[in-house]
């Protein structure tokens, strides 16, 4: 099964980097959230430090959680809902290849394109705060493996996961677009009560995907004790969307179309 989802995840690649509006238009998204918190950051730059730091670390780490669900939708649209309006799922679906391996062969590619948004917006983020002369712990070389490499990454295999399931659900790339991008205001408004009304959240946050990669910003020296418990249980719910994702695929409504 994973050569096959492999050749699919391959295919899906090359065709969706052929695509160079989309990929421009997650681009874009991806990199508002550096160009707002610059603007902040120069707008406040006479402000106390410590404030200026709290305020730009709840910015930052909102706009990438959000990254981590706008690299891969523009893909994740088209893949399936896409694919049922183009007519082109059933023949994929009549080759002799696994339900499961043609769920899992689009997510690799979207998850792919997913993780390349949330690694753009850390590198956009490093070189805004590096060019103000300005340093947050969050991007220290401990935290940043912690929290952007065994947090958000599985979180965009997360956001990958649920949006094929979505894009599962519609009839065209049209409506798949609707409900993923109100798919978008999930992460952006968890972090923004945990920012704003919750700063120093219970321990039982760190098992809940999106609001424990949110909580990981200010868990402080218990970083890496709960970071094993979270990815677990981030991994978990991944696998669950794929199956349920490949359960519906086998579905003839959703095959031949309602």
């Amino acid at each position: 099964m994973l050569s096959q989802a492999l050749i699919i995840a391959r295919k899906e690649v090359l065709d969706h980097v052929r695509e160079v509006r989309s990929l421009w238009a997650s681009l874009l998204h991806v990199l508002m959230g550096p160009v707002v918190v610059s603007l902040v950051l120069f707008s406040m730059k006479n402000a106390p430090r410590e404030k200026l730091a709290a305020v730009l670390t709840g910015m930052t780490s909102i706009f990438i959680l959000v990254s981590a669900f706008v690299g891969g939708m523009n893909v994740a649209m088209d893949m399936l809902a896409g694919e049922r309006e183009r007519r082109s799922l059933l023949p994929l679906l009549l080759n002799p290849v696994s339900k499961s391996a043609v769920v899992v062969g689009k997510w690799l590619a979207t998850s792919m394109f997913a993780a390349i948004g949330v690694i753009v917006a850390l590198v956009a983020f490093a070189l805004a705060f590096g060019i103000a002369g300005f340093t947050l712990p969050l991007f220290s070389g401990r935290s940043l493996f912690y929290w952007g490499v065994l947090g958000l990454l599985p979180l965009a295999g997360l956001a990958a996961a649920l949006q094929l399931t979505i894009s599962t659900f519609c009839r065209s790339a049209k409506e798949a677009q609707t409900y993923l991008s109100l798919l978008v205001f999930a992460p952006m408004g968890i972090a923004m009560f945990l920012v704003f009304l919750a700063p120093k959240p219970a321990w039982w946050i760190f098992c809940i995907p999106i609001a424990g990669q949110q909580a990981l910003v200010s868990a402080g020296p218990d970083l890496a004790l709960r970071t094993p418990f979270l990815l677990l249980i981030t991994l978990w719910c991944t696998a669950m969307a794929l199956r349920y994702c490949s359960a519906l695929l086998r579905r003839d409504e959703i095959v031949y179309g309602r």
